[in-house]
């Protein structure tokens, strides 16, 4: 099997410019880029298809360029959007930057020049913009920009001046690191094939050369909705922001119809041994979840933790909640009490059970909120300063555990 035929049958593959790109990719011919905006200090789970295409490729010989947006984040990536993205500092989007290159270097190789890290802030914040408008605005139309994919949403609500130049910026890195890199293609969700489309279009006319995209398939569950968000928060991949054991949990916790998905697109596990897995059903389903979580867990955080992690999760799902040494925990302070106690909504709250006390009331009510082995009678419960101190094991739903203190 050629590495596109694999790509193929992971269901990777969404939408390509060109049959060129096959040959390229299966004979080890690509440099290629995937760029990264730093509006997080942390990559999250969602990044993790892009880091593991970017590994798949450079295993058949491809040259990968992992290019952080330190001048796009500037910006801000309209995509998907209905609002705009947070305007970040200099020093906060470079500080995101450096976070992203440590955790890059898990997966892709950058010795012996077998892949580059770059920066795009080195060649877009030096750009002078006249003679940006003079060199590139003249090989976009306006026309066209309006009716891509990218802008649909954020033009229901305004789409800002400032997000309208994203779509130039973008097409502007693939030009540049085409002329001086020998970047010939581009991989990024499918939600970016109109900015890729922009970057062909301009190496095309600039240059009157021959560049090449490819979309991925976007990571979703069974309705549709993008996946690596927990309680609405991100799964990031820095053990400080989601710890092992939550980042374990969370692949653990995956819906029934989404688990061989998902080992399908994220894990190295040969395709013969997905597809036996494929037919199983009931409480195998359990053991592919485990094999998910395990596999995710030990690419990001170790073989190690992986285990610590599945060793902790076994104990609570057989009913033992009192091991909680590798339970995700959160600490409070005093300031989080009310007259030396907190109640049960805001404590799940701020322990990321819920996105909020209206989520966190509907789970109390519908009976499926227990703490330390007791169902939560009502969304009035409250807990006191001498409870917390020795810790209180919130257990919500049938799988997700947590420890709280003071």
């Amino acid at each position: 099997m050629t590495l596109y035929e694999e790509l193929k049958a992971r269901g990777l593959v969404a939408q390509i410019t060109d049959e060129e790109i096959i040959d390229l990719i299966n004979n080890g011919k690509a440099t290629f880029y995937i760029g990264f905006d730093c509006t997080a200090d942390s990559l999250t789970a969602g990044h993790f298809l892009a880091l593991t295409l970017m590994k798949r490729l450079q295993l058949a010989g491809n040259k990968p360029i992992a290019l952080i947006g330190g001048g796009t984040t500037m910006i801000g990536d309209p995509s998907g959007r209905t609002d705009m993205r947070k305007m970040l500092t200099k020093d906060d989007i470079a500080h995101n930057a450096a976070c992203f290159k440590k955790q890059m270097e898990k997966f892709i190789d950058f010795s012996e020049g077998k892949a580059l890290m770059l920066n795009n802030a080195d060649w877009l914040l030096d750009l002078n913009y006249v003679e940006l408008l003079r060199e590139v605005g003249a090989c976009f139309s306006v026309n066209n920009m309006l009716r891509a994919e990218c802008y649909k949403q954020r033009m229901e609500k305004g789409l800002s001046f400032l997000e309208f130049n994203y779509m130039i910026m973008q097409s502007y890195d693939f030009y540049y690191m085409f002329q001086h890199y020998g970047c010939n293609m581009q991989f990024g969700g499918d939600d970016q094939w109109s900015n890729m489309l922009g970057g062909t279009e301009l190496i095309r006319r600039k240059l009157g050369k021959d560049a090449y995209a490819m979309t991925v398939t976007l990571l979703t569950d069974s309705q549709g909705k993008k996946m690596g968000k927990t309680a609405g928060n991100a799964v990031w991949l820095d053990p400080n922001k989601t710890s092992p054991f939550e980042f374990y949990q969370y692949w653990r916790n995956v819906g029934d119809a989404d688990v061989m998905k998902c080992i399908r697109m994220l894990t190295f596990l040969p395709l013969e041994q997905i597809d036996e897995m494929s037919t199983w059903q009931d409480q195998r389903l359990n053991e592919a979840k485990e094999i998910l979580a395990y596999e995710m867990t030990s690419m990001v955080h170790g073989k190690e933790e992986a285990e610590k992690a599945q060793n902790a999760a076994r104990a609570l799902f057989s009913g033992n909640a009192m091991d909680t040494e590798h339970m995700p925990s959160t600490q409070l302070t005093e300031a989080d009490l009310t007259d030396g106690a907190i109640g049960i909504l805001t404590l799940m709250v701020k322990a990321g059970l819920a996105a909020s006390n209206g989520e966190a009331r509907r789970l109390v009510v519908q009976g499926g909120v227990l703490a330390d082995g007791e169902k939560v009678a009502a969304p009035t419960v409250s807990f006191t300063a001498e409870q917390l101190a020795k810790g209180i094991v919130i257990k919500k739903g049938k799988k997700i555990y947590h420890k709280v203190t003071l």
